[in-house]
């Protein structure tokens, strides 16, 4: 049982795909938003779960989402009941389960609980599999849903097509506000991608309507709340990049061929970047006491999320620049993440069109 949010449900699916390949059948308890993206793995069998209700609803209403749940999976029998949660809360959700073993996050054991500063790609993967925490010098890849629907781009006009997140952080329990990126740094990025002569695609959900009058005097392509995460996966792939904050889309894009920069402050990238050649996480905050903020559950009460602000619309632009044209000369650069202070001084001049 996982059941949103998306970033947490990409990055437990690969662990969950060692099963599948181990021989087990997978049904998977989701919440209703990520429900679309699960649904194109072939080999999860989706049992939804009104995951609204049962987190944010009125009592009546979690007492019906419950006994629906129970209901759904009462009457079969599974080897292993996975429920990849802390809170105890989860766990009396999966009760009725007859398994033979369970699993469950917990703080009480190293076993079973996600290391600090550790992808959880691979922390799901040695908690689930309940391997040794021995040296593993490799991540476990991500792995891509197997039926994605088409998606058809118009013919591209530009020399590049770089696609942008402003929204995002927000889910069924509240918005993490302290993740994203200004959003006159997008619109000043946005800007100047423009001047060079290439296409800017805005991404987003129904909730990030907020965002379009920011973009009202800028010629962008508006795809905000119009595509299914599915879709939002095959439309990255007709990206030459996607630049996105610590949020959803970021790890939809990181299953997408798309070179991708992700920017941070109070989150770890080195726990939550995909790991994949030509991903970028730009790490602000270089110096901050209090950076990494994030504990896995809670931000600290910060009223000025100066880490995110330390990151520059220029340092982006130029990093974004490297990426591409190492993309460009067929030069394939792993993951890694770049501080603010390495983009200070000046490196070389934008190039506006592909060499």
């Amino acid at each position: 049982m996982k059941l949103g949010q998306i970033g947490d449900v990409i990055m437990a699916i690969p662990a969950v795909s060692v099963l599948h390949a181990q021989g087990f059948e997978i049904d998977w308890l989701c919440g209703r938003a990520v429900r679309p993206l699960l649904e194109c793995y072939s080999w999860i069998r989706v049992i939804p779960v009104d995951d609204a209700a049962l987190l944010c609803g009125r009592p009546l209403d979690r007492l019906l989402a419950i006994a629906r749940l129970w209901a759904s999976i009462l009457a079969t029998k599974y080897d292993i009941c996975a429920t990849l949660y802390y809170d105890r809360r989860f766990h009396l959700l999966t009760l009725p389960i007859r398994s033979h073993q369970r699993v469950v996050l917990s703080r009480k054991s190293r076993a079973t609980t996600l290391l600090p500063g550790r992808r959880h790609t691979d922390e799901y993967v040695r908690v689930l599999l309940q391997t040794e925490d021995s040296v593993r010098e490799e991540s476990c890849p991500l792995v891509r849903p197997d039926r994605l629907p088409a998606f058809s781009w118009p013919t591209e006009t530009s020399s590049r097509r770089i696609a942008i997140v402003p929204g995002g952080t927000k889910n069924v329990l509240g918005e993490q506000v302290l993740r994203r990126w200004p959003i006159d740094n997008y619109v000043l990025l946005g800007r100047r991608m423009l001047d060079l002569g290439w296409e800017v695609v805005l991404l987003g959900g129904p909730d990030d309507a907020w965002v379009r009058p920011h973009f009202q005097y800028l010629a962008v392509v508006d795809l905000v709340g119009k595509l299914s995460l599915p879709e939002v996966v095959r439309a990255c792939d007709g990206c030459d990049a996607v630049v996105c904050h610590d949020t959803g889309p970021l790890h939809l894009a990181g299953l997408s061929s798309a070179s991708l920069i992700g920017i941070f402050g109070p989150t770890d990238p080195a726990t939550f970047l995909p790991r994949r050649p030509f991903s970028v996480a730009i790490w602000g905050g270089q110096g901050f006491a209090c950076r990494p903020c994030y504990d896995g559950r809670d931000f600290a009460p910060c009223k000025f999320n100066g880490c995110m602000h330390q990151v520059t619309p220029e340092l982006v632009l130029r990093e974004l620049d490297f990426l591409l044209r190492d993309r460009d000369r067929g030069v394939t650069r792993p993951w890694r993440v770049v501080f603010p202070e390495e983009g200070l001084s000046p490196l070389h001049s934008i190039s506006p069109a592909k060499m």
